[in-house]
C-alpha cells in the first residue's frame, strides 16, 4: 500500500540571471514532494523571450520550442516514474531522493550498476599480472564506458539501479552497441558476455532478483581470416626493402611466421627467453602474456638470423628486448604498406600470422599436440580454431587412394 500523504508536483522555470554568451538562460525543474522542494537544471537553455512563464514551457511557435517541450514532457514522465518506484517501497522519502534517483545517484539501500561495475573493474586492475592480463582489465573498462554511454543515451541518467536491469535493457544495450558504437556482431557478443559477469555477481549478492540473461544464448558468427600463402611469404622474405620502418616490419612479420608468437609476446621477447638444450638446440621458452601458458618453440634458422640483426640495436639494449617492436596499431598500418609494395591483395595483420604458423606446421606433418605446445594452448581444441585444411594437404592425402576407383 502506498503512503497516504505523499504528493508530487513538477514545474519548470528559467533562471533569467544566468544568461550564456548567446543570450540563452538555463531551464530548470522544481520537484515538490509533500511541500518540500528541490531544484536542478535539465541541461537545456532557451532565450528568455521564447519562454512562456504562465504555462511553464517554451513557446511552441518555433521548432526549437516544440522540441524543448517534448523534452520537458519526457523529464516529467521520468520523474513521475521515479516517484512511483519510491512509493512502492512503502517508506517515507523526500524530493531530494526523487531527484537523486532521477540523476542516477545512490539512494537508501538501492545498489546501482555503476557502483558494482566500478568495484569489479577496480579489482580486475589489482589482479593484472597475477590472475589477469592487462588487456582483459582494459576490455572491462571499455565495456563500462559503453554501458554508461547507453544509460545516458536511453535513460538520460548517469547510473541505474540493478533491479531495473532486465531483458529489455540487455536487448536495447546490444542494439546500442551495434548501432551507436559501431560494434560488429562478435564484438557485441563479447561485451554482453563481459556485462553478464556483472549481473552474475549481483545475483550472487542478492542485489538482483531475476537474471536478465535467462534464456538468452550468445552465438558467435564464423570469421573468415585472410591468411598469406607460402608463395606470398617467400615474396615478402626476398623483397628488397630500403625503407627502415618497412624493413623492420618485414623482419617482425617473418619472425611471427616462423615462431607463431602473438604480437604481445614478440614485443616482450627478452634474452632470457632464449635457451639452449643439452643437444645444443636453441629454443624460445616464454609464458604467453595473455594466458601464462608456456610456449616451447624451436628457434629455426630464419628467425635466428633476424635476431642477430638486432643484437646491437640501441632500443633493444635500452629495453632488454630482442626486437625493437612498435605498437600493434602502427604494425598493422605498416603491414598494409608492405603488402602493397609486394603486390599482395590481402589484409595482412599480426594475428593472421599465428594462423599461418598453425596451418603450415600441421600441413607439414607436425602433430596437433606439438603445435598446441608451441602456440601455448592449454588444449588442442584451441589449436583447431587457428588451423585450416590446405589444398596441398587434401592433394597429399587423396594421392594415397588408388587411381582406378
Amino acid at each position: 500500500m502506498y503512503p497516504e500523504t505523499t504528493s508530487l508536483n513538477i514545474s519548470f522555470y528559467i533562471r533569467r540571471t544566468r544568461p550564456n554568451k548567446h543570450g540563452e538562460v538555463p531551464v530548470c525543474v522544481r520537484i515538490t514532494v509533500n511541500g518540500q522542494c528541490t531544484d536542478t537544471t535539465i541541461h537545456k537553455s532557451i532565450r528568455p523571450e521564447l519562454w512562456d512563464a504562465k504555462r511553464s514551457r517554451a513557446s511552441s511557435r518555433t521548432a526549437l520550442g516544440k522540441n524543448l517541450n517534448l523534452y520537458l514532457e519526457n523529464v516529467r514522465a521520468r520523474l513521475v516514474f521515479v516517484h512511483r518506484e519510491l512509493e512502492m517501497d512503502e517508506q517515507p522519502f523526500t524530493a531530494q531522493q526523487v531527484l537523486d534517483l532521477y540523476l542516477g545517484r545512490k539512494t537508501s539501500n538501492r545498489h546501482t550498476l555503476f557502483e558494482l561495475f566500478r568495484e569489479h573493474n577496480d579489482k580486475c586492475h589489482q589482479l593484472v599480472g597475477i590472475d589477469l592480463a592487462e588487456a582483459t582489465a582494459g576490455r572491462y573498462d571499455t565495456c563500462l564506458k559503453h554501458t554508461l554511454a547507453f544509460i545516458r543515451h536511453t535513460y538520460r541518467r548517469d547510473d541505474i539501479e540493478l533491479e531495473r536491469v532486465d531483458r529489455r535493457f540487455i536487448e536495447d544495450f546490444g542494439f546500442f552497441l551495434k548501432t551507436s558504437c559501431g560494434c560488429s556482431h562478435n564484438t557485441t557478443m563479447k561485451y554482453l558476455g563481459n556485462f553478464k559477469k556483472i549481473t552474475r555477481i549481483a545475483l550472487a549478492r542478492e542485489w538482483m532478483q531475476r537474471d536478465p540473461f535467462a534464456g538468452m544464448r550468445f552465438k558467435m558468427q564464423p570469421v573468415r581470416r585472410e591468411m598469406p600463402e607460402k608463395a606470398e611469404i617467400d615474396r615478402i622474405l626476398h623483397k628488397e626493402i630500403t625503407i627502415p620502418r618497412l624493413a623492420l616490419t618485414r623482419d617482425i612479420f617473418i619472425f611471427c611466421c616462423f615462431t607463431g608468437l602473438a604480437f604481445s609476446d614478440i614485443k616482450q621477447l627478452a634474452p632470457e627467453h632464449i635457451v639452449t638444450d643439452m643437444q645444443g638446440h636453441r629454443w624460445i621458452r616464454k609464458p604467453r602474456q595473455k594466458t601464462g601458458n608456456m610456449c616451447n618453440i624451436p628457434l629455426l634458422e630464419i628467425p635466428e638470423e633476424i635476431l642477430k640483426r638486432y643484437r646491437t640495436n640501441p632500443e633493444c639494449l635500452a629495453h632488454n628486448v630482442l626486437l625493437p617492436v612498435t605498437s600493434n596499431q602502427k604494425m598493422n598500418v605498416y603491414l598494409k604498406e608492405l603488402a602493397d609494395i609486394c603486390g599482395i591483395r590481402k589484409n595482412l595483420s599480426t594475428h593472421c600470422l599465428r594462423h599461418f604458423f598453425a596451418t603450415y606446421t600441421l600441413a607439414h606433418g607436425v602433430s596437433i599436440e606439438s603445435v598446441a605446445k608451441m602456440l601455448g594452448h592449454s588444449n588442442t581444441n584451441m589449436t583447431r580454431h587457428y588451423a585450416k585444411v590446405l589444398d596441398q594437404t587434401i592433394l597429399r592425402e587423396m594421392s594415397k587412394l588408388p587411381s582406378n576407383l
